[in-house]
C-alpha cells in the first residue's frame, strides 16, 4: 500500500493531541512529513511544545515539528484555555520532549514541501487556518501540489464559541476565507459531525485499559476536557473534533456528506466566522461538507490504533 504524504497543521489542544496520536499510530497509512503548529487553543509557544510532547509520548521522534504564525491574519488573538487548561494539555502527566523544535518557520516548511513534492500532499488542518493561508498568499502555485485539505472547522448549526461560529474558524476567519476561496480540494468536518463522536464513560474506560502510557494519557486528557464540554453541551463526555480529520483520511467510509458551496463570514460583528454552506444555491460547490459519522466504528478504530503504540 502506498503511504499518503501528509502534513498535520494543528494547535494542541486536547483533541489535537488525540488526532496526532491516531496519525502517529498509523505509519503504514501515512508518510507524515511533519507537524506544523499555529496559535489557537493556546499561544504558539505552547502549541509547538505540546506537539513535541505528543511525538515523545508516541515515541515518534522521527517526526519534525515546526512553529508557525503566532497570531491571526487580521483579528485580535483568541485562545481557549478555559476548555483545554492553561497548558493546553491539562489532565495528563506528559513527558518533557527531547526532540528540538525545527528552526524553520512552519509556513516556509509547507511551501518547500509542496514545491518539492513528487506526489501531491494531503494537509490535515486541526486549528485556525493561518499557516495555510499565509503559505497560499506567499506561494499560490502550491495549490497544484496539494492533493486535498481536510479541515475540522465550522458549524452548520450552532457554534461553540459564539452562537454562530466554531472556534477554529472564528479564531482566524480571514485565513479561512483565503483557504476556502483558493480553489483547493477541500473537505470540511463541522461541529455537526464531531458532536456525534462522544467519549462516553465506556469508551473512556476502553482507552484507559489499553495497557500503555498512550492510553493512560489519552484517557486523562479526555476526562479533564470532557468535564467542561459535557457540562456546556449536555453531552455524556468529550466530543472528539480533530481526530475526525485523521479518521476520515484513514476510513472515509465512516463518514457521509455532500458537495456544497462554502463561504466564510468576515464582515458581520454578530456572525464573524460563520460558515455558510449551501447545497442548493446558484453557486457551484467548492467543498465537501461532511454530515454524519459512524461513531462506534470511529472509536473502534481509535482504540485499536492507540493500543498498537508502544507497550510499557
Amino acid at each position: 500500500m502506498v503511504r499518503r504524504p501528509l502534513i498535520i497543521d494543528c494547535d494542541p489542544g486536547v483533541d489535537d493531541a488525540i488526532a496526532l496520536l491516531l496519525a502517529l499510530a498509523s505509519p503504514e497509512d501515512f508518510n507524515l512529513l511533519g507537524i506544523t503548529t499555529v496559535a489557537g487553543n493556546v499561544p504558539l509557544n505552547l502549541t509547538q511544545y505540546n506537539a513535541r510532547r505528543i511525538t515523545h509520548l508516541a515515541q515518534r521522534l522521527d517526526i519534525p515539528v515546526y512553529a508557525g504564525c503566532p497570531r491571526p491574519v487580521l483579528r485580535a488573538p483568541v485562545t481557549a484555555e478555559h476548555v483545554h487548561g492553561q497548558t493546553g494539555l491539562d489532565g495528563a502527566d506528559l513527558p518533557q520532549p527531547t526532540q528540538p523544535l525545527q528552526p524553520h518557520h512552519a509556513v516556509a516548511f509547507l511551501i518547500d514541501q509542496c514545491k518539492a513534492a513528487q506526489t501531491p500532499i494531503t494537509l490535515a488542518t486541526l486549528g485556525p487556518l493561518t499557516n495555510l493561508a499565509v503559505a497560499l498568499i506567499q506561494a499560490p502555485e502550491i495549490v497544484n501540489t496539494i492533493d486535498q485539505v481536510v479541515t475540522m472547522g465550522g458549524a452548520l448549526g450552532r457554534g461553540n464559541v459564539t452562537p454562530n461560529a466554531e472556534f477554529n474558524i472564528y479564531a482566524d476567519p480571514h485565513a479561512a476565507q483565503i483557504v476556502v476561496e483558493a480553489g483547493l480540494k477541500l473537505t470540511l468536518i463541522p461541529l455537526d459531525v464531531t458532536h456525534q463522536v462522544i467519549t462516553t464513560p465506556e469508551r473512556l474506560a476502553a482507552l484507559e485499559n489499553l495497557g500503555n502510557s498512550v492510553g493512560q494519557a489519552a484517557a486523562g486528557l479526555l476526562r479533564y476536557y470532557g468535564q467542561r464540554e459535557g457540562e456546556c453541551y449536555g453531552l455524556a463526555g468529550a466530543p472528539l473534533h480533530d481526530p475526525c480529520v485523521i479518521a476520515y483520511l484513514l476510513q472515509p467510509d465512516l463518514f457521509s456528506g455532500r458537495p456544497m458551496h462554502l463561504a466564510i463570514e468576515t464582515d458581520s460583528p454578530l456572525c464573524l466566522g460563520r460558515t455558510v454552506a449551501d447545497p442548493n444555491g446558484d453557486k457551484s460547490a467548492n467543498a465537501m461538507i461532511l454530515e454524519t459519522v459512524n461513531a462506534p466504528a470511529f472509536y473502534q478504530l481509535l482504540t485499536e490504533r492507540l493500543g498498537g503504540l508502544h507497550r510499557d
